[in-house]
C-alpha cells in the first residue's frame, strides 16, 4: 500500500509543497480568509507572520514579552496575533495564535537566493496540531 493510500485511509489531507531555490519548503496558505505564501519550518517552534503582513491578514495583534530568534537574528520583539483561521485548501485550523515579527531577515536571504517573499512560517505549533507528515521525495505535507 502507498503512503498517499495509506494517510488517506486514516483521514489526512495532501497537500503540494514547492521547494524553493534556498531548499525551504513553501505552500500557499490562508489566514482569517486570506490567501499568502509560507515556509514550512519544522524548526520553528511558533507560526510566524511579518510585521508588514498584519494589514494584508487583517490581523489584530498586541505586543508580547516573547523574544524570537531564529535565521541569523535574535532577540527581536514580537507581537501577538490571537484567534485566527488558517487553511491549506480544505485543512482549516481555528483558535490559531500567530507570532508576529519582522521577517526581513528572513526574506533578504530569500531574494538574496533569487527565491520569492514568503508572508509568514508555518511552525512547529501548527504542524503538531494538524499530525504533519511530511513527504520529500513526492514534495507534499499530509496534515489531518
Amino acid at each position: 500500500m502507498s503512503l498517499k493510500k495509506l494517510l488517506k485511509d486514516k483521514g489526512y489531507h495532501r497537500f503540494k509543497l514547492t521547494i524553493t531555490k534556498t531548499n525551504h519548503l513553501e505552500i500557499h496558505a490562508k489566514i482569517n480568509g486570506i490567501e499568502g505564501t509560507f515556509l514550512v519550518d519544522t524548526g520553528a517552534s511558533s507560526t510566524c507572520v511579518g510585521i508588514e503582513a498584519i494589514e494584508h491578514f487583517e490581523l489584530l495583534s498586541e505586543d508580547s514579552d516573547i523574544k524570537a530568534a531564529g535565521a541569523g537574528a535574535s532577540n527581536m520583539l514580537t507581537q501577538i496575533s490571537q484567534k485566527n483561521t488558517f487553511e491549506i485548501e480544505d485543512w482549516k485550523k481555528k483558535k490559531v495564535d500567530l507570532v508576529v515579527f519582522d521577517l526581513k531577515h528572513v526574506n533578504e536571504a530569500l531574494v538574496n537566493h533569487k527565491a520569492e517573499k514568503v508572508q509568514g512560517i508555518i511552525g512547529a505549533d501548527l504542524l503538531k496540531r494538524g499530525k504533519a507528515i511530511i513527504d520529500y521525495k513526492s514534495k507534499c505535507i499530509y496534515l489531518k
